[in-house]
């Protein structure tokens, strides 16, 4: 069958591609602008790749099916060529569920924040234990090197988003996996272009609950008073929680703890309610990846994973390419680039920073690139989320549509340029900083640029 996928250098969409060549389908596919890594990885895998929409190119490739990305919509000349020559098309999503799902144990990993990590640490400890697990993830695993894989085992680990699934289904995608096996890792508002409001999220969550069987289980952070909103609405399968709070304890014997023994919880401990405990140690840091591990350690041992097995791999987990990724260090000054482009994310990661490198100083370089972000959902709680930084940029891109100014403070600055933000940080970073870069796009490659002019001019300026 030949398959072709429009928008097909996303991270997911990448990821369905590597599937589908993994099950013999001849596949190509195009996308706004084609670039490394992501380009790289897909000619590696023999996939015909075409930069732009250009419908012409699609119809002389001659696909059996088209598999229609969700950030495409009707005007783009793919979907119009795909809809008037009645070609079959279907969703990323939906193509996953029936094509890989069928008949595997899936271990789904939703919320908010932290998908990506838990997703990456649950895939990690399941393949650690033998269990030779597929996987679809948002991200890139660094102990894999890729973010999809069929696997031979029955398990299959996938990042559950609650995103719409695509022009023509605006359910979430994760209500097409049907998971026996389901975290709820947290919930907060996001995706402002997508919902109205909170209430409108907790409903795609709730429809995500009713998917999940009787024989199944829900991974739950009993700390979310959101999640416990969504439970309220009903379920009817087992509930175990997990928490960093001992003052949701009485929960009940269902409920993992974890006891950080490092402020930065690079070492903590683990109990599962019923007098059993671990010691964990692991090269992540943060209350929040504290979390993740709690989740990851307990849907694995609903899967058949020992806890004792669990907690052994977490010093082998390598964590996932931009989260907190240390990219360079230059005379003593560190540059991290990081996904977070939620104020809560934002604050987690600056947190756990902060709770690492105690005093020295944390500059944050932040693109507002998010639709909830341009849109200003989230300004009024920005500020605080940014509080553990000494020093902040932010980028205000034309697309912003609330006044960045209204941030500005003694610790932050507001440029309307790459390069100008680039040059800031250049006057004011200092040997013993931590720079850290924060946006979920290219963020017009300041990540190497900046390396590169504090390789050629690393002086020591006055802060």
């Amino acid at each position: 069958m030949r398959l072709y996928i429009l928008g097909i250098c996303g991270t997911f969409m990448g990821g369905i591609a590597r599937l589908a060549r993994q099950l013999e389908f001849t596949v190509g596919g195009c996308d706004a602008q084609v670039y490394p890594p992501m380009s790289t990885q897909l000619a590696e895998l023999d996939v015909e790749l075409h930069e732009g929409y250009a419908a012409e190119q699609m119809l002389r490739f001659g696909p059996d099916l088209v598999i229609i990305g969700n950030a495409l919509s009707r005007g783009n000349p793919c979907v119009e060529a795909v809809l008037n020559n009645d070609l079959p098309y279907t969703s990323g999503a939906q193509w996953l569920a029936e094509r890989v799902l069928q008949r595997r144990w899936v271990l789904a990993v939703s919320g908010t924040h932290g998908k990506t990590t838990t997703a990456s640490l649950l895939a990690w400890i399941l393949d650690h234990a033998g269990l030779e697990p597929g996987f679809l993830i948002g991200g890139v695993p660094e102990n894999f090197g890729h973010s999809a894989r069929l696997g031979s085992g029955p398990a299959f680990v996938v990042e559950a988003d609650e995103y719409d699934t695509a022009f023509f289904d605006k359910r979430s995608k994760f209500v097409h996996y049907h998971p026996r096996t389901l975290v709820l890792n947290n919930l907060e508002f996001d995706h402002a272009d997508i919902f109205k409001d909170l209430d409108e999220i907790k409903t795609q969550f709730h429809h995500l609950v009713r998917t999940v069987p009787g024989r199944g289980c829900l991974i739950v952070n009993g700390e979310d008073a959101n999640l416990a909103e969504v439970m309220g609405m009903g379920y009817w399968s087992d509930v175990i929680y997990f928490a960093a709070d001992s003052a949701i304890i009485d929960i009940g014997k269902s409920t993992w703890l974890g006891i950080p023994r490092a402020a930065d919880c690079s070492r903590f401990d683990i109990s599962n309610g019923a007098g059993r405990s671990w010691q964990a140690d692991w090269r992540l840091v943060g209350r929040h990846n504290m979390l993740n591990a709690l989740a990851a350690i307990a849907a694995a041992h609903h899967a058949g994973v020992s806890p004792g097995a669990a907690v052994a791999a977490l010093p082998g987990f390598a964590s996932v390419k931009r989260r907190l990724e240390l990219i360079g260090d230059v005379r003593g000054i560190k540059v991290y680039d990081d996904f977070a482009h939620h104020p809560t994310a934002i604050k987690e990661t600056l947190a756990a920073l902060r709770a690492r490198v105690d005093g020295s100083r944390i500059v944050c370089l932040l693109e507002p690139r998010s639709n909830s972000m341009r849109m200003g959902a989230h300004r009024e709680s920005l500020a605080g989320s940014l509080a553990e930084a000494d020093r902040v940029l932010i980028y205000r891109p034309e697309s912003l549509q609330w006044d960045a100014e209204s941030l500005n403070d003694d610790r932050t600055q507001v440029l309307d340029s790459v390069p100008d933000l680039i040059e800031q940080a250049i006057r004011i970073t200092r040997r013993g900083d931590h720079i850290v870069i924060m946006s979920n796009g290219a963020f017009g490659g300041i990540h190497q640029r900046l390396l590169q002019r504090l390789r050629q001019d690393c002086k020591q300026p006055v802060a």
